[in-house]
């Protein structure tokens, strides 16, 4: 009876899983937190004020999502796992969990990409096409040093 709990639980899990993954390929995240700073970096050319949000915004991910990681635990320890329905009830709140990770990731890549200038943008949306991933549409910064003098 208990394996059969545990199997019914493991497909409800990869069936979340799945779909989470399905539903992230749409779009074209830059992975911070994810991706190595450096490489964020050195693809896109960051200044300064860039990478010092870069490494903010990084550990605001962190930080974040260790307070999820911490729900994750709390839910599969105390929640009742010892019928189907129950079972259903842990994924439900098992998968809400993870969409909220999913919508945090999203909110710190459009803050990097906020901080993007033109250039920067139209690289992010040449590899998004590339990847046939949805951007994320922000408007790119103009900083005052790219702007050319009028002499």
């Amino acid at each position: 009876m208990i394996e059969k709990k545990i199997n019914i639980f493991i497909c409800i899990l990869f069936i979340i899983l799945c779909a989470v993954q399905l539903r992230s390929q749409a779009d074209c995240v830059l992975g911070v937190g994810i991706t190595d700073d450096e490489t964020l970096i050195t693809i896109f050319q960051m200044n300064e004020m860039q990478q010092e949000n870069l490494v903010n915004f990084g550990a605001e991910l962190k930080y974040r999502n260790e307070i999820l990681n911490n729900q994750l635990e709390n839910i599969t320890q105390r929640h009742p796992q010892s019928t189907p329905t129950e079972l259903g009830q842990l994924a439900d709140k098992y998968k809400a969990v993870m969409d909220s990770m999913q919508m945090i990731q999203a909110f710190i890549d459009k803050k990097v990409l906020r901080l993007f200038n033109e250039k920067q943008y139209e690289l992010y949306l040449s590899l998004c096409k590339e990847a046939s991933r949805s951007p994320f549409i922000v408007v790119p910064k103009v900083y005052s040093d790219s702007i050319p003098s009028k002499d």
